[in-house]
């Protein structure tokens, strides 16, 4: 059999809505043809620990193959996914159009959906989904938030391993005082308008994370934007869904897609780019919603328009060009995000930072290790940290004078890995690259 195919690789829409789609015999017969496929293979080993799991099923059964596997033991390989779609865009030679027609994230995502299906989903899982309610109540209290969750609050996070199973070491994210939405008119950087790209304009979706969590992406986003004469406006109108899209919750994201496609189209109709600022929120418009609500119009007009902040910045600088960008003289670390990687659009963070003159970006592609939520827990911790270790290594081996990652929860964990093992030597924040762009403007 032919490894591979000629035909670019391509992906099916989800069947969500058909009864065969939550039949537990086709389930269980389809992971048993996948696992097969992936035994043969394994060359996705070093990826994230599904695999390392599957495989040492397989290895310790009676015949040291999937037919002598019991259902049961499946779970913890389709727990382990991380939806991070790097085996099916990097590793995998048997994805559709190959006539084994292999998508093993989409795979894991039917299992839990099946599981969502029948009241599965765990408490913890069910409640740090509700991301916008989570952030609407938490900025409102910031300080007390950020009090109860920070690692060396003893009481509180102990309580929490043992309540929530989220483990007390794991960063979690802190919390602004103020959603970036509310950011008043007359703090709006002023647009300028000698700037080639003047007369552009862009709705910045904020993102639950760029909104509730840390705005200081989005804030610098706006800088280099209104710099470069983009018309800005920054839009929160409800979640992406990712989190939902982790529990196997798809009529959830159905309707997060539904509801966000519906606020952004008449934007779209006055012109305006559509720019999310975290990559996991730019893969869902742009790819996983089309896939969910395959013959949604607005949803397939939103995803067309939608552009991630990298990709954005770089498209300017091709289209018109960027305001002249003063000479800084730094090296600069790149965590390739896997949620960037998933986007198939090149590495734009590293085409964007070398519009710097002086700037040196070296790249990392490798896993952070945490995952969106499944790094924080209690029986994923240790793994989530020694998956970080090698790309933290190699992230350090230009001695970098920053470092950023696309992902916002990637960074922050990477942080608290190398502070484990440099301490002081830590720096300060892993960032997003706009960040890096914004401060040689002089922001």
């Amino acid at each position: 059999m032919q490894e591979g195919s000629l035909g670019a690789p391509t992906r099916h829409p989800i069947a969500w809505q058909d009864d065969a789609f939550y039949d537990e015999e086709l389930l269980d017969a389809e992971l048993r043809r996948v696992f097969d496929i992936c035994h043969g293979c394994r060359r996705c080993f070093n990826l994230c620990d599904s695999f390392p799991q599957l495989f040492d099923l397989i290895d310790e059964s009676e015949n040291e193959d999937v037919e002598s596997l019991d259902s049961a033991d499946f779970k913890p390989v389709v727990d382990a996914c991380t939806l991070c779609d790097m085996c099916f865009m990097v590793k995998c030679p048997y994805v559709p159009p190959h006539e084994f027609d292999l998508d093993f994230p989409h795979l894991m995502l039917r299992a839990r959906a099946i599981e969502h299906k029948k009241g599965e989903t765990s408490f913890t899982d069910t409640q740090l989904a509700k991301t916008d309610r989570n952030g609407k109540l938490a900025t409102k209290v910031s300080g007390l938030a950020n009090w109860a969750t920070k690692e060396s609050n003893g009481m509180t996070r102990g309580a929490m391993e043992k309540t929530l199973g989220i483990d007390k070491r794991a960063h979690l994210p802190r919390y602004e005082s103020k959603p970036l939405t509310k950011t008043p008119a007359d703090a709006m950087p002023a647009v300028n308008v000698d700037a080639p790209s003047f007369g552009r304009k862009a709705a910045i979706y904020a993102t639950c994370y760029g909104n509730f969590n840390d705005a200081t992406p989005g804030k610098a986003a706006l800088d280099v934007l209104a710099h470069n004469g983009v018309q800005c406006r920054i839009e929160h109108p409800l979640c992406c869904g990712m989190p939902l899209l982790e529990n196997g919750d798809l009529d959830g994201v159905a309707k997060s897609a539904q509801a966000v496609a519906a606020h952004f189209e008449p934007l779209i109709d006055r012109g305006y780019d559509i720019v999310a600022l975290t990559p996991s929120c730019a893969l869902m418009l742009k790819f996983e919603w089309p896939l969910i609500l395959p013959d949604n119009p607005i949803v397939q007009k939103l995803a067309e328009h939608t552009r991630d902040l990298a990709q954005y910045v770089v498209e300017l600088s091709k289209d018109k060009g960027l305001v002249e960008l003063p000479e800084m003289d730094s090296k600069v670390g790149i965590h390739f995000s896997c949620h960037s990687r998933a986007q198939n659009m090149g590495a734009k963070a590293m085409e964007m930072l070398k519009l710097i003159p002086g700037t040196t970006p070296t790249i990392v592609e490798r896993c952070s290790g945490h995952g969106g939520k499944w790094g924080i827990m209690a029986e994923n911790y240790d793994t989530a940290v020694k998956l970080a270790r090698p790309t933290v290594r190699n992230l350090k081996k230009t001695d970098p004078d920053y470092i950023v990652s696309e992902c916002p929860l990637a960074g922050p964990h990477l942080r608290e890995v190398m502070e484990m093992a440099d301490g002081d030597a830590a720096p300060e924040r892993i960032g997003h690259p706009i960040e890096i762009l914004a401060k040689a403007y002089g922001y």
